[in-house]
């Protein structure tokens, strides 16, 4: 797991800096400041839950467990659900497809996942004998 975490780690902040690329140059031309501002809350996000999730695939190898797992998943799926639905709503405003903007109900469960991931690595840093080397019995994956 602790590899996998952070080869979508990896992935994430590549796709984090191209977002934020796109908003910064092609976006500006096309939407609102205010629409700017929602679609770089959700760059900004992913960033930081990037490094997160980046940090749980290292130190799984310390504190491998069921929770540091959850902590990874919640993180992803923050991402995917919080960041995933600010650029969703930025392109429905962009389209003006009215349809669709009920999507931001999506945004505060993605939030309650990264408040969860958090949770599920503090519960996992303050497990007993977490901070031992565990060299030769770490799961390499």
């Amino acid at each position: 797991m602790s590899r996998r975490f952070i080869q979508i780690a990896a992935i994430l902040g590549a796709l984090s800096v191209v977002l934020g690329a796109f908003g910064a140059h092609a976006l500006k031309k096309i939407i609102q400041p205010d629409q700017i501002a929602t679609f770089e809350t959700g760059v900004r996000y992913q960033f930081y839950h990037t490094f997160a999730l980046l940090a749980v695939g290292i130190l799984y190898r310390r504190m491998p467990g069921k929770v540091m797992e959850w902590a990874g998943i919640l993180f992803i799926s923050g991402i995917i659900l919080f960041s995933g639905s600010l650029y969703l709503l930025t392109w429905i405003q962009a389209v003006e497809n009215v349809g669709l903007k009920g999507i931001g109900a999506i945004t505060p469960l993605g939030g309650l996942c990264f408040i969860a991931g958090w949770i599920c690595l503090c519960i996992q840093a303050l497990k007993p004998g977490n901070h031992i080397s565990r060299r030769s019995s770490a799961p390499e994956d």
